[in-house]
């Protein structure tokens, strides 16, 4: 296993700087996800992890050994890509074989390990096929073998399942959350999918245009986003995010919503923070599940514009446009378009974000 440490690193190709000073330390045997938009930067890191690219300025550190200079083919880096880059007129045993044979390993050796992985990911019974009549499911499956057989000390996967299908997708986060527990990797996943994120990663490093946003364990992230753009990019449905202005009443302070009313007064930590803040303007947030629906009582008041019934979910939409909001509801949940309810969140889940900076404004802890 390998710690990997990036130090103030950038990267720029002619007047664009793709990233900007990124800071991160991925520790022995991690699952880290870099997760953002499809021009964030997330790729470039980790060509640059497995020296595909050479950083702009900036450090890269494996055990505290800086890799400037080091080659890809030194580095002890397995990397899988998006479009699988598998010799097509071999056969998936002859793939899986390739790498070790590369190294000198004895045959005994590289037939014990071609049966290891094989047996791991279920291509066992297509050993002797040529690969270039797998099914793309399939050729993803081999492309991570063929990387993993070696056992690389840090594995790099580049959205190595945007390719397959829905339920093969399933299927393989589980087993490359077994492949990194039996293997011991270091392992870094770009995606833009947070769903994948989510429920792989260790830790997840969102980023947007070049930049850092947030590092944190998955339930950290989905919690406590630092700022506007992690609130909206993580979840499914994503953060409800209302704008509104800080309001003194008889029972503390709110946010008056405009159309949807006035909040429950926010939670004391939160009211604190806000005060101390100064803003005025904020964005008023809250997770679409952590919300209690009424005919009457206290919270947002809004009328039902359709409702999503998704098997073991019923996602109810309120609203239009920018002033929309969506309640995960129980399945049984009976409601009709057109009626008004009431919206009560949860008041521990509620977060506040400065309008201006897009900041989380923090209570405490």
């Amino acid at each position: 296993m390998t710690t990997i440490r990036l130090e103030n690193l950038v990267k720029s190709f002619g007047s664009f700087t793709a990233l900007k000073t990124m800071d991160l330390e991925i520790g022995n045997g991690e699952f880290v996800a870099l997760l953002g938009p499809s021009g964030c930067g997330k790729s470039t890191t980790m060509n640059m992890i497995a020296g595909m690219e050479a950083p702009t300025s900036g450090r890269i550190l494996f055990d505290g050994r800086d890799m400037a200079g080091v080659p890809m083919g030194k580095r002890g880096v397995g990397f899988v890509f998006q479009n699988y880059a598998i010799f097509t007129h071999m056969t998936v045993r002859q793939n899986l074989a390739y790498g070790p044979k590369a190294r000198g390993w004895p045959k005994a050796k590289v037939d014990a390990a071609v049966a290891k992985i094989a047996d791991f990911l279920q291509l066992t019974p297509m050993l002797d096929q040529k690969s270039a009549k797998l099914s793309v499911n399939i050729l993803q499956r081999l492309a991570i073998g063929r990387s993993a057989i070696v056992e690389p000390a840090i594995f790099l996967l580049d959205e190595p399942l945007s390719n397959v299908d829905a339920a093969f997708r399933a299927v393989m986060r589980t087993e490359l959350k077994h492949l990194q527990r039996e293997f011991r990797q270091t392992m870094v996943y770009v995606t833009h999918d947070q769903l994948e994120a989510m429920t792989m990663a260790d830790r997840i490093a969102v980023m947007d245009h070049g930049v850092l946003q947030q590092v944190g364990t998955p339930i950290e992230v989905y919690n406590d986003p630092v700022n506007l753009f992690v609130a909206r990019f993580i979840g499914a449905p994503g953060m409800n995010l209302v704008e509104g202005t800080l309001a003194e009443t008889d029972r503390g302070l709110a946010v008056d919503l405009g159309a949807f009313g006035l909040s429950p007064p926010l939670p004391a930590a939160l009211a604190g923070a806000a005060r101390t803040a100064g803003a005025k303007e904020v964005v008023y947030g809250f997770r679409p599940e952590e919300v209690t629906l009424r005919t009457e009582g206290p919270g947002l008041r809004a009328a039902v514009g359709f409702v999503e019934r998704i098997g073991a979910r019923t996602i109810v939409h309120f609203g239009a446009a920018d002033r929309a909001l969506k309640i995960v509801a129980e399945p049984s949940t009976a409601v009709s378009v057109g009626e008004t309810l009431s919206i009560e969140p949860v008041a521990a889940s509620v977060r506040l974000f400065d309008k201006a900076s897009g900041r989380a404004i923090k209570g405490a802890a």
